[in-house]
């Protein structure tokens, strides 16, 4: 039986496969070897818009990552992350990689302290930097250059 103006299951099919391989065909698209500075800070800005004050965030990670594919990062800011003063988010972003944002946390007074962990993939040697967004506007950060070697090699 067939119901006017509704799709048969033949045709919802064939309508999935075409969205599917149009989103392969656009994520074959090349990008960019790396980010520019620029790339870097109009994302930044649009994740965290204002002037940052260097300070209150540390990053945690290796000076030398003689693995480039994994490599630990720790983000701390000072705060004491009470209902009247804490850290609403955190963004980080790398200039050596072809899209600029590597990652954004949301966090809350419930969290109990300002510090998130993660790995990433550094291809090549490049600067990540943090910003952290305070419950009063305020913006703080940090930067840290990340010399990347290939098989303990300096690269």
């Amino acid at each position: 039986m067939h119901i006017p103006n509704q799709l048969t299951r033949r045709q919802a099919l064939a309508a999935g496969g075409t969205a599917i391989l149009a989103a392969i065909a656009a994520s074959a698209l090349p990008l960019p070897a790396f980010a520019t500075p620029a790339d870097v800070q109009k994302w930044l800005a649009q994740q965290a818009p204002g002037t940052p004050t260097p300070g209150k965030v540390t990053i945690g990670a290796p000076d030398i990552a003689e693995n480039g594919n994994t490599v630990p990062i720790t983000i701390t800011v000072d705060s004491p992350m009470t209902a009247q003063n804490y850290v609403k988010k955190i963004v980080v972003a790398a200039d050596g990689n072809p899209l600029p944002g590597v990652a954004t946390f949301d966090l809350s007074p419930v969290n109990g302290q300002a510090n998130v962990q993660f790995r990433m993939r550094l291809a090549q040697t490049q600067t990540v930097t943090a910003i952290a967004v305070m419950s009063d506007g305020s913006l703080w950060s940090a930067s840290k250059p990340i010399k990347v070697t290939i098989g303990g090699c300096g690269g």
